[in-house]
């Protein structure tokens, strides 16, 4: 089938001119998301066989104080390794059929169509994707990492990431911490993870949680206090602080814990020239219709598995 060249040519231009929209949507649909690409969080490489990760797990040993001619000590260190990811991939599909074509043949009646479409789509992505951020990388063989296997396994399980076994001997750097806590929710069960997870000014930036210990959190609080972070606020998340922490909640986090995030060390990584990359319409010759792929290369990574944890077993 031919088709309508100026229809394709304008379907492809107006997608390319509605990506960046698209993509500032997704971003800042979820409180994850907008944690993740808020700040240092997102981080961009331009290739590569896997995404590399420094990873600082020992001190300089030679850092001391000396008097006059002492030796100074030039042993060598260690303390230095490098996580490995593999790359993601993730993909969505525009499909406009020939009917739908036909009765949308002015360049108006198009734009308007192709909005519909890319709405249909940001919304799955959205869904689709924060589901997978929160999951453990195996709901689907190709999933990208999750929260469930990068923080909330690690100290029970002890999982493999990045290359990494926190079980082998000297690994043990390679874990997130946990609180396994029955009954209702406190304030000092927050307060004995949080402080777990922190060392001095490196602190946990966000803490997300269900929507039922985000309201005993909230019934917690002494009623005319009620601090809130203005910059998530302002993105439209409601939130309230802990320490130093906005506390969010989210629909997809269905294991019922309150996860303590640093996301200094949880960067999502995009490849240079493959992220939310429209592919030209085209129009395959055994179907009536033209479509399109939004194609992403990336993954979900972490440097410091130490500075995350969670709280499981509290209830309201």
């Amino acid at each position: 089938m031919a088709g309508n060249a100026n229809f394709d040519e304008i379907l492809t231009t107006t997608l390319n001119n509605y990506v960046p929209k698209l993509t500032d949507n997704i971003f800042s649909a979820r409180p994850l998301f907008y944690a993740l690409t808020n700040g240092s969080g997102l981080r961009t490489v331009s290739g590569g066989a896997q995404i590399v990760v420094p990873i600082i797990y020992g001190a300089n040993s030679t850092a001391k104080s000396y008097a006059g001619t002492e030796t100074i000590d030039i042993a060598a260190q260690t303390g230095l390794t490098s996580a490995a990811y593999d790359w993601g991939q993730y993909a969505a599909t525009v499909t406009i059929n020939g009917l739908e074509e036909a009765k949308n043949n002015g360049e108006a009646q198009i734009i308007d169509l192709l909005e519909g479409k890319i709405f249909q789509t940001q919304e799955s992505i959205i869904e689709n994707m924060n589901e997978m951020f929160h999951g453990d990388g195996t709901a689907k063989a190709t999933d990208w990492n999750g929260l469930e296997n990068i923080v909330n396994d690690s100290a029970l399980t002890a999982n493999t990431l990045g290359g990494i076994d926190p079980s082998v001997a000297g690994n043990s750097f390679w874990k997130s911490s946990a609180t396994t806590a029955a009954g209702a929710l406190t304030l000092a069960k927050l307060a004995t993870r949080y402080n777990a997870v922190s060392v001095g000014n490196d602190q946990p930036t966000i803490i997300i949680t269900t929507v039922t210990l985000y309201e005993a959190y909230e019934a917690l609080l002494t009623s005319n206090i009620r601090y809130t972070d203005t910059d998530m606020a302002d993105a439209g998340f409601q939130n309230l602080m802990y320490k130093g922490a906005p506390m969010t909640f989210d629909g997809q986090n269905t294991s019922g814990v309150v996860y303590f995030l640093n996301t200094k060390y949880l960067q999502l990584v995009r490849h240079s020239d493959t992220w939310f990359k429209p592919t030209p319409f085209v129009r395959p010759t055994d179907k009536d219709a033209v479509y399109s792929q939004i194609l992403c290369y990336g993954q979900l990574t972490c440097s410091n598995r130490a500075r995350h944890g969670y709280l499981e077993g509290a209830t309201a």
